[in-house]
């Protein structure tokens, strides 16, 4: 199925991009930062996140990493065989559910061989700072903006307001 390749895919840009910065930046630590500004929005900063979205349990003591790898990896045997049971006609669901199982597998791998997650994107707008993130972070939004979508055209058909080709029912 071309959509397991996807998520392969985006494992192996993930990863290959967080050796990548891994050896390009420092780490940032209290009282230091080195980035590389891309845009007056955008940056790079190398980051370690050793909790779960948004840094949430960071500082549990490290039970949280076999936690939060049991939980990646259930999560990632349900979307995998979910993908594998969608019908070829649900090409949006697929895409969608493809891009959140490469962007899960991608930081499972973090948790399971090094204990964190490596961020490395920041955008800012002035002194207001989104929370770091990186390619598997991005797939995993990306993807759950396309099930929303796939639920917002489905909710439509079934409604009869349309179809995927914009024909009435």
């Amino acid at each position: 199925m071309i959509y397991f390749g996807l998520s392969i895919v985006i494992v192996i840009v993930d990863q290959f991009l967080k050796s990548y910065m891994s050896e390009l930046l420092p780490l940032c630590e209290p009282g230091y930062c080195n980035s590389i500004e891309i845009l007056p929005i955008f940056q790079f900063t190398l980051m370690h996140n050793s909790g779960a979205a948004f840094s949430f349990l960071s500082d549990a003591g490290g039970w949280q990493r076999w936690f939060l790898v049991t939980v990646s990896t259930v999560v990632s045997l349900i979307i995998g065989t979910w993908l594998f049971r969608v019908m070829a006609s649900q090409k949006i669901l697929s895409f969608g559910l493809a891009l959140v199982l490469g962007g899960a597998l991608g930081n499972l791998i973090d948790r399971a061989f090094v204990g964190y997650v490596v961020d490395f994107i920041v955008v800012h707008w002035e002194q207001y700072y989104f929370p770091a993130f990186n390619i598997a972070d991005g797939a995993i939004f990306v993807g759950a903006c396309f099930f929303v979508l796939d639920i917002w055209i489905n909710r439509a058909e079934e409604n009869g307001v349309g179809n995927a080709d914009g024909q009435k029912k």
